[in-house]
């Protein structure tokens, strides 16, 4: 038993390794005086940090990957809620067919549907602005949040929606009063989620985006043709606030689990 969980430990730590020291290295040459990412290190330093940040066109691509990312957390939290509490509460026939489609967004390989994405803004004429980065994001983002609020809903007892009818209650009434307060930690930890989603995205909005540019799609236009140290920095505060909104998700769902 002692032998299989050190076997286990070292696997995950493994795999953790793995997973984060290539980010690790990033945002250790991000303080990093030298140009080049190379060994040994020069001396600590904020100067690719202040050069990064003092360049307009960051903050407005910062200001745009904000904007979209609260905005297409939103609408998706909104839909995914309502998908899942339409599973949740109604039966009706295809009810699978409803569900495999509400999922779909996220099999379907990314640049595929970045060309879907750019044909369909395009006849609407929101191609190239932040309400279409907005839309594309919202697709992405609410499968995600209708898996967590639906998580959240199969926990919830169905009684307790119809005893608030029985007591007088309409059904805004008793959404507003039973259901959304059970589902409150999973709404706001969907919102985090689909918020890092949209933040962290970049094939999709590379393609409908245009001038608007978010963070990811300018780090990849910085990254063209030559080596930019600023881009460590950038991708260490695109990182950091990427696993918050995760973290602060996941705490929500463990706390909503508990309870």
């Amino acid at each position: 038993m002692r032998l299989s969980t050190a076997v286990s430990w070292i696997y995950v730590t493994a795999l953790f390794a793995f997973v984060f020291a290539p980010i690790v290295t990033s945002m250790v040459f991000s303080f990093n005086s030298d140009r080049f990412p190379t060994m040994p290190l020069g001396h600590f330093t904020t100067e690719w940090y202040e050069t990064a940040f003092a360049r307009p066109e960051v903050w407005t691509a910062f200001r745009n990957s904000i904007v979209v990312a609260a905005s297409a957390a939103a609408l998706s939290t909104f839909v995914g809620f309502a998908t899942a509490y339409t599973d949740f509460r109604y039966g009706f026939r295809f009810k699978s067919a409803y569900l495999a489609l509400a999922l779909l967004p996220p099999t379907i390989p990314l640049v595929i549907l970045g060309l879907a994405m750019l044909a369909w803004l395009a006849r609407l004429g929101l191609s190239g602005t932040l309400a279409g980065i907005i839309i594309a994001h919202t697709v992405m983002g609410a499968p995600f949040a209708m898996a967590i609020c639906r998580l959240r809903l199969h926990q919830m007892d169905a009684a307790l929606e119809a005893a608030a009818w029985n007591l007088g209650a309409s059904s805004w009434r008793a959404m507003r009063s039973v259901v959304v307060p059970f589902c409150a930690p999973a709404i706001v930890s969907a919102y985090c989620l689909a918020a890092a989603v949209s933040f962290d995205e970049f094939i999709v909005a590379w393609f409908v985006s245009g001038l608007n540019k978010t963070v990811p799609v300018m780090i990849l236009e910085i990254l063209q043709g030559n080596v930019d140290p600023k881009i460590n920095a950038i991708g260490t505060v695109v990182f950091l606030v990427s696993m918050t909104l995760v973290i602060l998700a996941q705490l929500l769902i463990l706390r909503k689990t508990a309870t």
